[in-house]
């Protein structure tokens, strides 16, 4: 039983490697605990029991963590750094038609929920694309 357990854990950490997305690295550690628990027991059903319940707990448990961890130490990218400066109206928005703005000395194409005039200052709230998503500052 141990052989098809190193197989699980193989291929749950290609996974992982392939996808970098922090899923099944979770059920590679209680993969480990449950080849460690089939020396110890012969009955698969305990071990697969323990395989899910340990994976979901650490997944639920830790994944947020980790991932605050990493992300950590994660530079902006020039996209990323705009998300929260402001900017001005170059050409109106409105909320059927995209407008452009000027943020960090280059032009966007912004859109809106509501109407913004030109030289009005805005907020950058989101990229989505090659739009930004602004929204009017002050009065």
């Amino acid at each position: 039983m141990s052989y098809l357990w190193v197989l699980i854990i193989i291929l749950l950490a290609i996974a992982e490697i392939t996808t970098i997305n922090l899923t099944t690295i979770w059920f590679v550690a209680s993969g480990l605990v449950a080849l460690v628990l089939s020396f110890f027991i012969d009955n698969f059903l305990i071990q697969l029991g323990v395989f899910v319940v340990l994976g979901i707990f650490l997944l639920i448990t830790t994944k947020s963590k980790l991932q605050a961890l990493v992300n950590e130490h994660r530079e902006k990218t020039n996209l990323d750094r705009i998300i929260g400066m402001q900017g001005y109206v170059v050409e109106k928005i409105t909320k059927r038609k995209n407008g452009a703005v000027k943020v960090d000395g280059k032009v966007w194409t912004a859109y809106a929920d509501k109407t913004i005039s030109v030289d009005s200052d805005v907020k950058i709230l989101a990229i989505e694309g090659v739009k930004l998503k602004v929204e009017k500052v002050g009065k």
